[in-house]
């Protein structure tokens, strides 16, 4: 009697276990083949009319330092990094002193490495970059053995660093340690586009070239799990709202970050005409706080 009684416990103990293991894996995140998450590092509360046509200069809306993390199969790359583990030390080194009441960031900076070390996600291969500036590339050192990558029209601001909100900053950009990959687009149409790269050759990354903010700055189209196609355009536009009234950035801030206004404006417009097109395409600014409260963040994939 007593081994039998041994037995059953040492059965319903097992049952129990399978039970506890079963009802984790069912509670686990089901990861996409072909999904996105965003990664918040960083935010900033800016005036309304700053971002949004029309928008009240006298309420405050998030401005987001966001990365936004890909898995393509068994492959995750970053389109952008956000702020950075260096960010502070980066700042005081190339924003001017006049500058920082008008471009700043606030505590706490999660940085994009951190929150994915936390997950348990193996080291990238690949880091994109939609373009240079300081708040999209301050996490470049936190990813010593990825390759960067960019197009090639951006390599001028790389290789010729400046400081200040529009700038390339050297203690970001200018370490000889950083892999540069440069992208090689083709001449095939894409949504519009006479150039793009088909990243794995199987049309669910794509990126196209998307110039004026910066000679380099780019896009990048990705069909996930769904089917549903999202666009994520750096800062070609701040905010959706921005690009559906075909609006350029308030004049002072574009005339301090656009390197080229006009080049911008055409990007923007040729931006809007394809939303108008494809309207069940969702377009993903960098720093949209809203379209990115919608999607939610890193964990919570997007699929």
């Amino acid at each position: 009697m007593r081994t039998f009684l041994h037995i059953f416990w040492q059965l319903l103990m097992a049952s129990a276990l399978l039970g506890s293991a079963n009802a984790a894996q069912s509670q686990a995140p089901q990861l996409p083949e072909i999904g996105f998450a965003i990664i918040k590092t960083s935010r900033v509360a800016v005036m309304e009319g700053l971002l949004v046509p029309g928008g009240s200069f006298t309420k405050q809306i998030d401005s987001n330092f966001s990365a936004f993390l890909i898995k393509h199969r068994d492959e995750y790359f970053l389109f952008d990094t956000g702020m950075g583990r260096q960010i502070d030390g980066q700042y005081h080194a190339d924003m001017p002193l006049w500058w920082r009441p008008f471009f700043k960031y606030e505590a706490p900076v999660l940085p994009a490495r951190e929150q994915l070390d936390r997950a348990g996600i193996a080291p990238l291969s690949r880091v994109i970059l939609s373009h240079s500036h300081w708040d999209h590339a301050g996490g470049t050192l936190d990813f010593p053995e990825a390759k960067i990558s960019v197009a090639a029209a951006e390599m001028a601001l790389i290789r010729h660093p400046t400081r200040g909100p529009g700038g390339t900053w050297a203690s970001q950009i200018a370490s000889e340690t950083i892999k540069w990959d440069l992208l090689e687009f083709k001449p095939q149409p894409y949504r519009g586009y006479p150039q793009s790269l088909d990243l794995f050759g199987d049309g669910t990354v794509v990126l196209v070239p998307m110039p004026g903010h910066t000679p380099g700055s780019i896009g990048m189209f990705l069909k996930v799990d769904s089917g549903q196609v999202y666009f994520f355009i750096g800062d070609v536009a701040w905010t959706v709202d921005a690009i559906k009234a075909g609006a350029p950035k308030f004049w002072a801030a574009g005339a301090l970050v656009d390197g080229h206004a006009e080049q911008t404006q055409s990007s923007v417009e040729q931006l809007r005409a394809l939303m108008l097109k494809e309207p069940a395409m969702l377009v993903v600014p960098a720093h949209d706080s809203a379209t990115q409260d919608r999607l939610g963040y890193f964990p919570q994939w997007v699929k």
